[in-house]
């Protein structure tokens, strides 16, 4: 899928030119986005032509630099496709009644006092079951910010907490493309990477619930009559139906089956608009419309606050995140062919000498594309074909590799304002990304815990001497 970044010849720059290049490329990026309050797409614009200017000194064309796009795109043009049957996924659940039903469920289930962790653990299971961080976000992590209002919640700690479980699923789970992904370009098993990966993500996740936790004390005083107010303009929707939830069950079930993502979606899809008629009559025109536009109540239905949380979906609600990813997808391209990701990485590989600086290395590096890129798998891919025999050379079982581009890579994505989680996220969730950065503490946990346990040592695994002989 990836091939085509290692099949193109690189340019040729020093390791300076490469760093002021990244250098400017990150504080463009950080003024128009955070001083000038800019979208996303237009710093990655600014940042593209940024690079062409670049390039024609180097005396590229552009067609060759558009080549260079071209590849980056369908480097992840799975993901782009992806987005179009998320976006009618959600659309179908909200008319068939399965998030309105898992809501009002919810509000039945869930504490006020334990809100939070409750939020966390619920979207950790799922997200496992179903290993998808962003279908996670998109349903489920749709439901809570939904309740938040009636908890008296803070909105940004809901958020937090929901990427947080979803992201504890997209790397734990082997239903998901990042966690197999990490494993095969480390060439270690599946299942192997995944029982490595519990000793930074355990402590982790146990460390999230105890924060989240004390945490709590911010909504203790939730007024539960407008939790009863929601619970009745649900209802009043006509959605809420026990075997609304049905769909979810199919998708979960698929999913376990390993069937691919796409038919598991559609065959959710199906089944979806099928119980709609259960308890609805829309026509095939309007039909149509909630698929493009999203879900629409019943004008003549007095929801409230219900009447917006449940207008979701739609291919038109996934526009913005496509052509973000699209963005970053091409700049991607751009950076690795015309040699300044090279020059970066090839520049600090003869300093590393140790467990822990080699660790430190990759996550930075995983770090580093995540934040200049915004895209989740090149931060994996990336870090570790550059890195993998140095921990050959080290000494170190590559098992030590694949679970440090999960830890800097897979889980840090969603706390980049420009990444493709990041704008997905906040766009599903209602909630910026520089707001619930501080609140999604399992991400950089599992973080820190990496580079710990690199320099201590502590869970860090040797390759058996014949192993290293024969390399």
């Amino acid at each position: 899928m990836y091939s085509n970044f290692n099949k193109t010849k690189n340019v040729n720059i020093t390791t300076p030119t490469a760093m002021i290049m990244a250098t400017a490329m990150i504080a463009v990026m950080a003024v128009v986005m955070i001083a000038l309050g800019w979208i996303p797409h237009l710093a990655l614009l600014l940042v593209i032509c940024g690079v062409f200017l670049f390039g024609y000194f180097k005396g590229l064309d552009f067609s060759t630099m558009q080549d260079y796009m071209a590849k980056g795109v369908m480097s992840g043009f799975g993901a782009i496709y992806l987005f179009f049957f998320i976006g009618l996924m959600v659309s179908a659940l909200m008319m068939s009644g399965a998030i309105p039903t898992l809501m009002y469920y919810g509000f039945e289930l869930i504490s006020p006092q334990y809100f939070y962790v409750s939020a966390f653990i619920l979207t950790s299971i799922i997200g496992v079951a179903i290993g998808s961080s962003l279908t996670t976000c998109a349903t489920i992590g749709v439901a809570f910010m939904g309740m938040a209002g009636a908890f008296d919640a803070n909105t940004a700690i809901v958020a937090g907490a929901v990427v947080s479980g979803a992201f504890f699923g997209d790397k734990m789970s082997p239903l998901s493309d990042t966690c197999t992904i990490s494993a095969s370009v480390a060439g270690i098993d599946l299942f192997e990477h995944i029982g490595n990966m519990t000793y930074t993500t355990v402590p982790a996740w146990i460390l999230t619930v105890v924060l989240l936790w004390f945490l709590q004390g911010q909504n203790a005083g939730a007024d539960l009559s407008q939790v009863g107010q929601l619970k009745e303009q649900l209802v009043a929707t006509g959605l809420v139906q026990g075997y609304a939830l049905l769909p979810f069950a199919l998708l979960v079930g698929l999913i376990l089956f390993k069937v691919n993502a796409i038919y598991a979606i559609i065959m959710t899809i199906i089944s979806a608009v099928m119980i709609t008629f259960f308890h609805s009559s829309p026509t095939l025109s309007e039909i149509g419309s909630y698929f493009f536009q999203g879900y629409k109540p019943a004008e003549n239905l007095e929801l409230g606050a219900i009447g917006s949380l449940i207008s979701r979906g739609g291919l038109n609600s996934m526009f913005f995140t496509q052509t973000i990813v699209i963005l970053a997808l091409s700049l991607g391209g751009l950076l690795h062919n015309l040699g300044i990701l090279p020059a970066l990485l090839n520049s600090i590989k003869h300093k590393l000498i140790n467990a822990g600086q080699v660790t430190l290395a990759v996550a930075l590096t995983s770090l580093g594309v995540n934040v200049l890129i915004g895209e989740q798998y090149l931060s994996i891919l990336l870090a570790a074909e550059s890195f993998k025999t140095e921990y050959t050379r080290l000494n170190l079982h590559p098992k030590n590799l694949a679970r440090t581009i999960e830890d800097a890579g897979t889980v840090i994505n969603p706390l980049v304002p420009w990444s493709v989680c990041g704008v997905f996220i906040s766009e599903q969730l209602g909630v910026s990304v520089l707001a619930y950065l501080p609140y999604a503490f399992f991400c950089y946990l599992c973080l820190f815990l990496t580079i710990i346990f690199g320099f201590t040592g502590f869970t860090i695994t040797k390759l058996p001497s014949n192993t290293t002989n024969q390399a």
